[in-house]
């Protein structure tokens, strides 16, 4: 964890070796949530990424469970981690949006996004974070429009 960026990063390469191969660095703030704007910010003017080269991958209240959706820029739709993003850098970066689904009943939206998987949910979270992460990789190596077509549900 790099103390001025309060992240954790690894870096890597995406794709076979050599030269077609791209340069990615992944990235997870370790501040508050709504706060996470700061540490993502400093991390692209470290690397010099433009905006439009980061991936904000999210969770999502407006999508069912276990359905993606990816997207360039929009609005934070009441998410404080891109709501803290967007004012950071602006709203051009893409997003893997996660669907969680809405809170049942009566139930607050901070009670429903911090509680713990169901047990039902937790038999595809497995599956559901392997396909969030072959959407990113197809994202970076194929551009929007190919990944919309193959991982938007």
């Amino acid at each position: 964890m790099t103390g001025r960026t309060q992240a954790q990063v690894v870096e890597g390469r995406l794709g076979p070796p050599g030269p077609a191969s791209r340069r990615v660095v992944l990235a997870k703030p370790m501040s508050y949530m709504n706060l996470s704007g700061g540490p993502v910010t400093a991390l692209r003017d470290f690397y010099k990424v433009p905006t439009a080269h980061v991936v904000a991958v999210h969770d999502e209240l407006d999508i069912d469970y276990a359905v993606l959706r990816l997207k360039i820029g929009g609005g934070d739709n009441g998410h404080n981690g891109l709501k803290s993003m967007t004012k950071a850098m602006g709203a051009d970066y893409h997003r893997v949006r996660c669907g969680i689904g809405r809170p049942p009943g009566r139930m607050q939206v901070a009670d429903f996004v911090l509680k713990d998987f169901s047990s039902t949910e937790r038999k595809d979270l497995d599956w559901f974070v392997d396909r969030a992460a072959d959407a990113v990789e197809c994202l970076v190596a194929e551009g929007l429009e190919r990944a919309q077509s193959a991982y938007n549900s």
